[in-house]
């Protein structure tokens, strides 16, 4: 108990330093942008420019069907059985800039998929890689600028899709 009493010490810190900061109205414009990167009609329309791209790797789009067929489940089990609290709820007198698809924030499923794609798209362009990794890590920081999740919310959604990812890719090459 005294772990995760720390996390959430933490994670509130955190938080509040980020919304105290001097350029949080300028991060809460653009993060409005970004967020929206992360939801989940760019996948579909990511995943159909792939197929019909020429030259793309088939090993890619079976990748992302079974990376999206157990990150989603296993995120929405992992939601609603912790049922963590997103900042609204958990602090007084703090209202997000943008009102949640849903109640609970722990972890973020924005992030998760971010990180997924990001790792599923690198493995097969590695070119992209890095570029791919800063869109994710932008997209699970504005979601703690839009004061939808803590800290380690995003951070556990990357972990997710990121093993999530590596998981499809041992399935699908094997």
């Amino acid at each position: 108990m005294k772990l995760l009493y720390s996390i959430q010490k933490y994670d509130i810190f955190m938080f509040t330093w980020l919304l105290d900061v001097r350029l949080h109205a300028t991060f809460a414009r653009i993060s409005r942008y970004v967020s929206k990167t992360g939801d989940g009609p760019l996948y579909l329309l990511s995943a159909a420019w792939l197929y019909w791209h020429s030259g793309v790797n088939s090993l890619l789009l079976q990748a992302i069907a079974l990376g999206f067929l157990i990150e989603r489940p296993v995120y929405f089990i992992l939601k609603n059985s912790l049922r963590r609290n997103r900042p609204e709820a958990a602090l007084k007198n703090f209202q997000s800039i943008i009102t949640p698809s849903d109640k609970f924030s722990f972890p973020s499923g924005h992030t998760c998929a971010a990180f997924m794609m990001a790792t599923l798209i690198g493995y097969f362009y590695p070119v992209l890689m890095i570029p791919l990794y800063v869109w994710a890590a932008a997209v699970g920081f504005s979601r703690v600028v839009l004061g939808v999740h803590f800290p380690s919310d995003i951070l556990m959604g990357a972990i997710l899709g990121i093993v999530t990812a590596f998981f499809s890719l041992g399935q699908v090459l094997s």
